[in-house]
């Protein structure tokens, strides 16, 4: 039993997320889901390249190197991928095994690779991917990549669904109720935003449309409001609340799942506030250089 397990007062599944062994959890996570691990695994590969190619390749695109925007797709989905995988070992067996369950895995998955194919690709261009209606072929492009990542997010909310009636899952409550809200608000917040920016045609409200001056490591405009910030918590809803659920299953009790629900409707109002304050065209953060 891991040092998890001795310290909550009730049974609860968990593996050893201390441990620090890459090759274990590769493992893991090609035990728990394989065909999502591998395909995160892939993309997550495929960004070395994609790095190397942004030191040698002198061109831009919206002000930065072209090969910052699929590195950056390629770090975010390989995560995504992974943690799809990791979870998806909570849904029963029984679920895991329907042919509906599998038929969604193999989706997410070519998905996810349609959607940095067209984006790498698109870069080694040096022309846009997302909001490109320049011709009919761009326009069904980046349509089926909306299709994509709708399918890609979407899967995320049906893991919630199935984790929460998993009733033979050995977790603590408050574990749990992290785990399917954090998964579920990914699906539901993701496509707020997502929405929004596609409706918009642009993730720039003001300030200059450019990346050239963007904040540091992120690149959000100081300008003008960003939708990418709003968009990047949305989907990263399924880890801070997980992590805020294992550490509330520490500090206040691994049934007391009151601080869980408490974090996530602080964590969604950040979240509006993020999405209303790019709306009104103000910048996150504007004093980050």
């Amino acid at each position: 039993m891991n040092t998890l397990a001795k310290s909550l007062p009730v049974p609860v599944y968990a593996p050893p997320a201390l441990r620090l062994d890459p090759v274990w959890w590769l493992g893991e996570l090609g035990r728990r889901e394989p065909v999502l691990a591998g395909t995160g695994i892939l993309i997550g590969l495929a960004a070395i390249p994609m790095a190397l190619a942004g030191v040698l390749d002198p061109r831009v695109f919206n002000g930065i190197d072209v090969w910052i925007k699929p590195v950056k797709f390629a770090t975010a989905i390989f995560l995504y991928m992974l943690t799809l995988a990791f979870f998806a070992g909570w849904v029963s067996r029984k679920d895991r095994r329907k042919w509906w369950f599998n038929a969604a895995v193999w989706l997410v998955a070519a998905a996810a690779l349609f959607e940095i194919v067209y984006i790498s690709y698109q870069a080694s261009l040096a022309e846009a991917s997302h909001y490109n209606r320049t011709d009919v072929l761009h326009i069904v492009l980046y349509a089926l990549m909306g299709v994509g990542a709708t399918l890609m997010v979407a899967f995320s909310g049906l893991l919630a669904f199935l984790i929460q009636r998993n009733r033979a899952l050995n977790v603590a409550p408050a574990i749990r109720d992290s785990v399917v809200i954090g998964l579920a608000l990914t699906f539901v917040l993701t496509m707020i935003v997502a929405g929004t920016l596609s409706a918009w045609g642009s993730h720039w409200i003001g300030g200059a449309h450019s990346d050239a001056g963007g904040m540091i490591l992120t690149g959000w405009s100081r300008d003008g409001g960003d939708l990418r910030v709003a968009h990047l918590f949305a989907t990263h809803a399924m880890h801070f609340i997980p992590i805020f659920g294992v550490a509330s299953a520490y500090i206040f009790g691994a049934g007391n799942r009151r601080p869980v629900w408490v974090f996530s409707v602080l964590f969604t109002s950040f979240i509006a506030f993020l999405y209303f304050q790019a709306l009104a065209g103000q910048p996150f953060l504007p004093f980050i250089k």
